[in-house]
């Protein structure tokens, strides 16, 4: 508007200006030839040039307004346009599409530039439902084709009830249980439905405890537990069964990707105003390329060792959205394969 505006004003005073005067001057002359004074002919080619000049100069006024709102117009329907036509693009079910920066305001770059990080961030959970999808189906299809051919073969009496058939019964039975509690855990993590039992615990308990829990699986496979809590300490205002989840699904990690003889450390130490807990082992290590992804649901640095060690491939998803729910962080270092992982959460105090 405020363009619309400054282009009539400019073009009035442009047209008044190179038109006034001449006309002025023109009926000045014409004047003279006529009897009267030089005040009574001023006066009259002053009134005759200036209802000409300020006719003229408001019509070049209202068209080049008229012109200036045509553009700015067809610009602003233009962006819109295109707006429009990725807001159905993305509705159909198509992320890929992108909006150009149409330079006419800074609300439209910011519009164009929000509905860019949108369609980012929506091509990319489709892609993660996608792939949960499949990762979901082939988790499923193991423990069910397994159950199905030693039923089937039970029932042909092709194969008997013993007790090595009944502990690969119970065996997948319960992959398909754990599988279960880990999508249910983590939908609820991150999700609302979430309810965190807030008290004040002192890192130190929440560290003996997962260290407690963890110990005996650690022997059975030849990996050492240390824990090392710094003194003096904060009281964190947690949920300690939540929290207790997350250094436990740490600790289960590190363990199971921690061949013999290893090593597993739960230390917790005071950075800034938070309280870092470290969980570090001496185990597989991480590629640089998997690092970022290790969070994710499914995700596997190697799909076949993974699935052989018995992980479903949650346990850091689920890790991730409790420590989000504490207003924590959870971020994971390692140094290349065969020389490790760290893993740290920092809670707030």
């Amino acid at each position: 508007m405020a363009l619309v505006l400054v282009a009539a004003a400019l073009a009035a005073w442009l047209v008044a200006g190179a038109v006034g005067p001449g006309l002025f001057r023109s009926h000045m002359a014409e004047a003279e030839k006529s009897p009267g004074t030089v005040v009574e002919h001023a006066e009259s080619a002053f009134g005759s040039a200036s209802a000409v000049t300020l006719a003229v100069a408001l019509l070049a006024a209202v068209l080049t307004a008229l012109v200036v709102s045509t553009v700015l117009a067809r610009r602003v329907g233009a962006s819109l346009g295109s707006l429009s036509s990725a807001a159905a693009n993305v509705a159909a079910g198509r992320f890929d599409v992108r909006l150009a920066q149409p330079h006419i305001g800074s609300e439209f770059d910011n519009l164009a530039d929000a509905f860019n990080a949108m369609a980012t961030r929506l091509d990319h959970d489709e892609m993660l439902r996608r792939r949960l999808m499949a990762d979901v189906a082939h988790e499923l299809r193991t423990p069910v084709a397994t159950i199905s051919a030693y039923v089937d073969a039970l029932q042909d009496g092709v194969e008997e009830l013993t007790a090595q058939t009944v502990g690969v019964l119970h065996a997948q039975t319960a992959r398909l249980a754990r599988l279960a509690a880990d999508l249910a855990a983590v939908t609820q993590a991150e999700g609302s439905g979430l309810r965190l039992d807030l008290q004040f615990v002192a890192p130190a308990r929440l560290v003996e405890a997962a260290v407690a829990a963890a110990r005996s699986r650690a022997d059975e496979v030849g990996v050492t537990l240390t824990a090392t809590v710094e003194p003096g300490l904060p009281m964190l205002r947690i949920d300690p069964d939540r929290m207790g989840q997350v250094l436990g699904n740490l600790l289960d990690n590190a363990i199971r990707h921690t061949p013999r003889p290893g090593r597993a450390t739960v230390s917790a130490r005071r950075l800034g105003s938070s309280v870092r807990f470290t969980v570090e082992d001496t185990g597989e290590g991480i590629t640089a390329e998997h690092l970022p992804h290790v969070f994710e649901r499914f995700y596997r640095v190697d799909t076949a060792r993974d699935r052989t060690h018995g992980g479903s491939g949650i346990g850091l998803a689920i890790a991730k959205a409790l420590v989000h729910a504490h207003g924590g962080t959870i971020s994971a270092h390692s140094a290349g394969p065969g020389l490790g992982a760290q893993f740290s959460v920092d809670v707030p105090v």
